[in-house]
């Protein structure tokens, strides 16, 4: 196979194992979590620090317990390949975690970035090393407001189990026989 398309695969697989590290700490899926880190891996979150497959248990324990809702999203993916079998990611991720509890929402917002040393074994990227670099973080309150729009019909994200709609869209392929169908929307 051609070396550059190689490349372009391998960074698309890294990717993905980044992506698939927000799905699982979002949905508070620790065996997902789990599953982007090598055995022997080793991971930085300031607040804590010790090996990937402990910290997935960890982390969906406290954000479980914490927070009512999450979301980590990633930008500015650039990823380098040192040498065969190795990679070294730079992901910028910005977090909110909503605070469980009751009144106006709080809100803690982070914007940080992963910095990461992936290898690939048995033909699966995983990563072998992560430090997470702080870059800023703010505490917001929203207060208690009407929405925009009718939220009664929207599909929530669900944690914890498997029942949230990504789950069920993997597993089923549709969505539509749970949703409603809107009067206009056909």
């Amino acid at each position: 196979m051609n070396t550059d398309l190689e490349a372009f695969i391998d960074k698309q697989r890294i990717h993905e194992v980044l992506s698939t590290y927000c799905r699982g700490v979002d949905r508070c899926d620790a065996a997902l979590v789990r599953s982007v880190y090598h055995p022997d891996s080793y991971d930085d979150h300031g607040y804590w620090k010790g090996p990937g497959h402990e910290f997935a248990d960890f982390v969906v324990d406290r954000l479980w317990r914490a927070n009512s809702a999450t979301m980590h999203t990633i930008a500015n993916v650039l990823i380098d390949l040192p040498e065969p079998g190795i990679a070294i990611s730079e992901a910028h991720v910005h977090v909110t975690l909503i605070r469980r509890g009751s009144g106006e929402t709080v809100a803690d917002v982070m914007g940080a970035r992963y910095i990461d040393r992936l290898s690939k074994r048995d033909n699966d990227w995983k990563i072998d090393e992560r430090t997470v670099v702080l870059e800023w973080t703010k505490v917001e309150t929203w207060p208690v407001s009407d929405p925009a729009i009718p939220l009664d019909n929207f599909t929530w994200g669900q944690r914890g189990d498997t029942r949230d709609a990504v789950y069920e869209m993997l597993e089923r392929r549709t969505l539509q026989s749970t949703i409603p169908v809107t009067e206009g929307h056909r």
